[in-house]
């Protein structure tokens, strides 16, 4: 797993934006550093551009370097494997060093540690309420890493919010951040796949409730829409022999059968993906091309060619021609958790349901092979990919 994460976060060549976003946020940190004001750095964009290769990139250079007190904080736990994994390879920066934010917080908190440089990957994953049957009882754990800090350099996608627990919007970023000092770096550029921007937009517009229209074919990038799952893993399959990291992901939504609770579809029927302490990350397991993956698995890493399939949470709009999200068919019941310092609207369920489709239909570099379980959106589907051939 460290080459791969070595292969898609620690690259030779860096854009002409990249190199740019970096040098700004050296000048950025070091202010911080030599300041005493809990100063925050934001890196944001969407998924695929390129935000933690900038950080990774700011993450070797300062913690390999003892002046510094430093640490790297994660709350995804196959990501927080990785990130270990990678240490290993790095000379003079300490496994110990790479924790889970609730961890960090709760010991640092006890000992009275204060670094000069937090990195937060993933800070959209962060708590930003209470959560005691994770041993989080604070507030906000970005207050109280910002309270550890002389800075804080945190990566954001508000289009991957996915949970109330650990809901964000820019609105309450900023809330939280207060009158401390910061600073916004915006990446916009699409590095992990090789789609255009009218393929990336098309994709965007699907997960919205647009109008469906044919995919763009104005790029290498390889799309497919398949009439069966089954024949959708067909495909998966070879793909992953011919250059391997293919897996099939899905949504939530599926109903239990026979006592199952599989993604079963035609043909088709497959175990969701299995947590494993195992330091391994779940698509690099060999018995992986036999399971299906989720957002828990999947959010952070790359794959090669992705197998889609839509679950019974989407349909499909006749009359208004477009893909529907359907809150009450999501069984992944984590994203409803009630809060009491604010309410969710029905608007903004959607919204989570619609994250978890856009950023799996995204993590394939070189593909994306899609089928839905609802019948009339896979036939309005494949017919505008038929039109097409």
């Amino acid at each position: 797993m460290s080459e791969i994460l070595k292969e898609q976060f620690l690259i030779d060549e860096l854009s002409d934006q990249q190199q740019t976003v970096i040098a700004e946020m050296n000048d950025y940190i070091a202010a911080g550093i030599r300041g005493n004001q809990h100063a925050v750095a934001i890196i944001q964009g969407a998924a695929g551009t390129g935000k933690s290769v900038v950080l990774m990139q700011l993450v070797k250079q300062y913690m390999t370097d003892k002046q510094y007190r430093t640490a790297l904080v994660v709350n995804h736990p196959e990501l927080y494997k990785a990130y270990q994994d990678l240490a290993e390879d790095i000379p003079g920066i300490k496994e110990r060093d790479i924790r889970r934010p609730t961890s960090l917080i709760n010991e640092a908190q006890k000992k009275n540690w204060s670094y000069d440089v937090i990195f937060v990957d993933e800070a959209h994953l962060l708590y930003s309420k209470s959560e005691p049957y994770a041993h989080y009882r604070g507030e906000n754990q970005l207050t109280d890493l910002m309270n550890l800090a002389k800075i804080v350099v945190v990566v954001y996608d508000f289009a991957q919010v996915f949970q109330s627990k650990m809901y964000w919007s820019k609105d309450l970023l900023f809330k939280t951040i207060g009158n401390h000092p910061y600073k916004q770096f915006d990446m916009d550029f699409q590095y992990r796949m090789v789609a255009s921007q009218e393929q990336v937009a098309w994709i965007d517009d699907l997960t919205a409730e647009k109008p469906i229209y044919a995919f763009p074919e104005n790029s290498p990038f390889e799309f497919e829409v398949f009439d069966t799952a089954g024949a959708l893993y067909e495909q998966i399959k070879l793909k992953n022999k011919e250059v391997g990291l293919s897996r099939v992901v899905a949504t939530s939504g599926f109903p239990r059968i026979d006592g199952r609770h599989n993604v079963e579809m035609d043909t088709f029927s497959k175990p969701w993906d299995e947590w494993d302490p195992q330091r391994m990350h779940w698509a690099k397991r060999e018995y992986s091309i036999d399971q299906v993956g989720t957002i828990y698995t999947l959010q952070g890493f790359d794959l090669n060619y992705v197998g889609m399939i839509i679950g019974p949470s989407f349909g499909y709009d006749a009359k208004t021609d477009a893909m529907t999200i359907i809150p009450s068919k999501y069984s992944h019941k984590e994203i409803f958790k009630k809060r009491s310092d604010m309410k969710f609207t029905e608007a903004q369920y959607k919204e989570f349901i619609a994250n978890v489709l856009n950023v799996l239909m995204k993590r394939g570099k070189f593909g994306l092979y899609l089928t839905a379980y609802d019948d009339d959106l896979r036939q309005r589907l494949v017919d505008l990919y038929q039109q097409k051939r």
